[in-house]
């Protein structure tokens, strides 16, 4: 049996991105949570040497940090369709992706996932407005080019996932959304994975602790 260790469902957007990715691959695990405490920190430490979750074991291979877990799945799963089959919407995909997994330090600081939260206004600072905006237009491009109701079509791909925390900040934080980008969201909220881990975070106890960082 596969093992994926992962943190809180409420607060880590890495744990969410790798857990999409493994349940879109088809891969059966067993789902480990460790707790943002400092023992746990340590422990993790053990598992992972860059402490960095989600980290998936399976088999004799062991893989932490998400983009290199969509990377492996993509390569031990390729009927999974975690990629385009076309060439330029599969590169568009991996560059957006990638895009995702390196940038926006403004947005995650300003955003931070908070599944349960829900603000009827809330105002940005300046320095994420940019970041914003360009994810906007990533989704505005992805939908045009490739068609909908997914960034690349009719299923979702690894783009999807690495996005999906991005939807819930906008909703989250009450951000305001032309109606091509509220229907992305929305259809993101609406995938059964993402009720079903939304449906995990709801019954984490509120006292645990909120860290937005690679957990």
């Amino acid at each position: 049996m596969s093992i994926l260790t992962i943190s809180s469902k409420n607060y880590s957007s890495w744990s969410l991105r790798g857990w999409l990715l493994c349940r879109m691959a088809g891969l059966e695990f067993e789902e480990v949570r460790v707790d943002l405490d400092e023992e746990a920190c340590q422990e993790l430490l053990l598992l992972s040497p860059s402490m960095l979750v989600p980290r998936l074991v399976h088999g004799d291979v062991t893989v932490w940090d998400t983009l290199a877990i969509a990377t492996y799945l993509t390569e031990s799963f390729p009927k999974a369709g975690l990629l385009p089959k076309d060439k330029v919407a599969r590169n568009h995909c991996r560059s957006v992706s990638g895009e995702m997994h390196s940038g926006f330090y403004n947005l995650r600081s300003a955003l931070p996932i908070n599944l349960k939260a829900r603000h009827k206004s809330f105002k940005i600072f300046s320095g994420a407005c940019p970041d914003v905006e360009r994810v906007k237009t990533i989704w505005r491009e992805c939908l045009e080019v490739h068609g909908r109701p997914y960034l690349f079509g009719k299923v979702p791909t690894v783009a999807d996932a690495m996005y999906a925390p991005v939807c819930t900040r906008f909703v989250t934080y009450a951000v305001d959304m032309e109606e091509d980008i509220a229907a992305y969201c929305q259809t993101i909220l609406d995938w059964s994975l993402m009720k079903e881990w939304t449906e995990g975070a709801m019954e984490e106890p509120d006292e645990i602790i909120e860290l937005e960082v690679e957990f």
